[in-house]
């Protein structure tokens, strides 16, 4: 356990000393500093409840001669919790923020590393580029794109190109741009001589050294002029040019990568000068190298991407914006690969992903769902200590996004109470690398912990493809809530920016005026688990012991979306083939060696959809749908017939209606008359023997 240090802000936090359990101070930072100074040197690690002066406590931390049990941990109690309009009853929510700080941290991810030795390409129009190329060359290898003329400098201190650019990907360390070298001068070998200028009867030249080609005549009088340099060709064939780079300084207008998360090390700052100075200072300091977490785990065994040559499930790559995910097919087997250097850590890959193969690992579930573990209990047990009847609600948000809208709304609230409203005192904000990377399995994870609804605040900035997939999973969630006999519970809050504190206000002056609501459910004692699947089948256990009303013997109809739900099949249509047995990428669909029968275990389907594009027939489709767990995990009868046998030695060898079939649609061909027509009839083995025997 550590050591908690409360200050309570020159007293303007209605706390309760007795309900937190701890001493609190009211200028721990001024006139008490002698009681952190003491603390520093006692055996304890120590927790901080202030981070607004979080840079004077840990420098006096770092002057103490006494190292430190563990590096300083601090929790803002006052902008979520003591500067609200319900302060009084905040309790609850401070007393659980502070256990939350005393938890252990999570473990450590490996990491993934960059070098960059600070080769930076400037692309635009030259007007732009080139002053900010004599600016930067002094302190990076400079080069510089041209995509439209500028006067170039007299001295050759960095390489000038000019052209269109036709590709640019990569990372930090490592970016590769080609373009097209469109203009007959290529400025590399160009001297700058003026030879051309003055020869041109046009003036199509100028000190940009490109010919302008709408006033150019074709004396070629240049080429003449420029012979002993050979840098003008109008005959030009090699005109692709391709090169490396570290850094990439996007000037053009039209930027070509426009994903919402662009790469580490390209910067598109826009027209705007003061943004062209901010990156250029990113710039100078992004030499040398670097390192960043590898957010995702990827267990290939359990992909449905691919099988057999079909696409099935894509959703990762759908919703990846930074392009780090593609496609690999071998053999037939469909997988995913991910650039651990182009991800960016948004996580939605495993937010969409319905088998678990993709996993967000910065943190993991399972050191999330302790964090949601502990919030929920210690909230409940002080509210009850207190005699407040209120389950906790948990607010998820980005974690430097949020919590800048969040501690603003908290300082609005605080100074300008009839304007803004704060998070009521039930509210429990919690953050994560990106509002993205959570998904059904923590928010009803959450759900059975005791926490009474889960509120996702998006802070504006989001690609449309995560909100897309938020909103879709959110859908998914409620309607198996929904299915139980639960409300909806699960739901998005939209702010347009970080700086809309107006919509965020007004969301929790809803939930405050509301009230707060009942848990759903008793708290379960499980762990979530890595696997997405078991955390959710353990999650659907226990709300099912604790539903409202029981499930449809049918089952409870569910989203298109859903990770969840069975297959209809046409039995007439089937023949029994088996070839979505080989498809299913889970083991979903089983035969049997013995008998011709197609069965089924619903737990393991994650409608992936790969056994439907697979079926020769399109005897099967989709059933998304939400049954009991033991009937989840019975395996079913999905259809089944009589054996054909060998007509010669009984072997079975097939199914009476595929053989039927087969009969029917060749018997008619006069290739398959008379004995041909008996050795269909056959097995594989026995028509060899009668057709050797028929030959001699």
């Amino acid at each position: 356990m550590s050591q908690k240090l409360v200050c309570n802000c020159n007293g303007t936090m209605p706390l309760d000393t007795k309900a937190l359990g701890v001493p609190v101070h009211r200028s721990l930072c001024r006139q008490e500093v002698g009681t952190f100074l003491k603390a520093l040197d006692g055996s304890d690690s120590l927790v901080v409840a202030c981070t607004q002066e979080g840079a004077l406590f840990n420098e006096l931390a770092e002057q103490s001669e006494k190292p430190l049990v563990a590096p300083l941990r601090f929790v803002n109690i006052r902008e979520v919790a003591g500067w609200t309009q319900e302060a009084k009853l905040s309790g609850p929510k401070i007393a659980s923020l502070l256990a939350l700080a005393d938890m252990p941290e999570a473990e450590p991810v490996p990491v993934v590393n960059y070098q960059s030795q600070g080769r930076l390409l400037i692309v635009g129009a030259g007007s732009l580029v080139l002053p900010w190329a004599e600016k930067l060359g002094a302190s990076l290898d400079i080069s510089v794109l041209c995509t439209e003329p500028g006067d170039l400098p007299l001295v050759r201190n960095y390489p000038i190109y000019t052209g269109k650019v036709t590709k640019l990907d990569g990372y930090l360390g490592n970016f590769s741009v080609d373009w097209d070298l469109e203009n007959p001068i290529d400025p590399e070998m160009c001297t700058r001589c003026g030879a051309c200028v003055e020869a041109c009867p046009e003036n199509a030249i100028d000190l940009s050294f490109q010919i302008d080609l709408n006033k150019c005549k074709s004396h070629r009088s240049c080429v003449t002029a420029c012979a002993s340099i050979g840098a003008i060709s109008f005959d030009r064939k090699e005109r692709a040019r391709n090169a490396e780079f570290d850094l990439i300084l996007d000037l053009r207008a039209d930027p070509k990568m426009r994903m919402s998360q662009t790469p580490q090390g390209y910067f598109a700052p826009g027209k705007d000068p003061l943004d062209q100075a901010m990156v250029v200072n990113q710039l100078l300091e992004m030499v040398g190298e670097f390192e960043k977490p590898k957010y995702f785990v990827y267990n290939e065994k359990i992909c449905a991407h691919g099988r057999n040559g079909k696409v099935g499930c894509s959703a990762c790559i759908d919703v990846c914006s930074t392009g780090a995910i593609g496609s690999i097919f071998k053999n037939g087997q469909g997988s995913v690969e991910v650039n651990p250097n182009l991800c960016m850590g948004c996580g939605a890959c495993s937010t969409a992903c319905p088998s678990g193969a993709m996993r967000y690992n910065y943190p993991s579930v399972p050191h999330q769902g302790k964090e949601l573990k502990t919030l929920a209990t210690v909230f409940t047990a002080v509210a009850q200590k207190l005699h407040q009847a209120a389950a906790p609600s948990l607010l998820l948000h980005t974690l430097k996004a949020g919590t800048k809208i969040i501690d603003g709304l908290g300082r609005s609230a605080h100074v300008m109470p009839k304007q803004f409203e704060a998070l009521p005192s039930f509210v429990i904000p919690y953050g994560i690398e990106h509002i993205a990377s959570t998904g059904l399995d923590l928010w009803l994870g959450a759900l059975s912990y005791g926490f009474a609804e889960v509120a996702l605040l998006l802070s504006g900035d989001e690609d449309p493809a995560y909100r897309a997939t938020l909103e879709e999973q959110a859908h998914l969630a409620n309607a198996i809530l929904k299915a139980y006999g639960f409300d909806e519970r699960i739901h998005l809050i939209m702010a347009q920016s970080v700086d809309d504190l107006q919509s965020v206000s007004k969301a929790m002056g809803a939930m405050r005026q509301r009230g707060s609501l009942s848990a759903i459910c008793t708290p379960a004692s499980f762990g979530l688990s890595n696997q997405k699947r078991e955390t959710v089948e353990a999650v659907l256990e226990h709300l099912q012991k604790q539903a409202k009303t029981p499930l449809p013997e049918a089952g409870a109809a569910l989203p298109n979306s859903s990770l969840l739900g069975g297959l209809n099949i046409n039995k007439d249509a089937c023949t029994l083939c088996m070839s979505c047995v080989s498809s299913c990428p889970e083991g979903a669909l089983l035969d049997n060696p013995d008998e011709p029968i197609l069965s089924f275990i619903e737990k393991q389907c994650v409608q992936c959809g790969i056994c439907v594009q697979t079926c020769p027939e399109q005897a099967l489709i989709l059933n998304p749908r939400l049954q009991t767990v033991e009937q989840r995990k019975q395996k079913t009868t999905l259809n089944e017939t009589q054996a054909f046998h060998c007509i010669s030695c009984g072997k079975a060898f097939g199914t009476l209606k595929m053989v039927d079939l087969m009969l029917t649609k060749l018997g008619a061909h006069g290739a398959f008359a008379g004995a041909a027509m008996d050795r269909l009839k056959m097995c594989g083995d026995c028509r060899v023997v009668d057709m050797v025997k028929k030959e001699t």
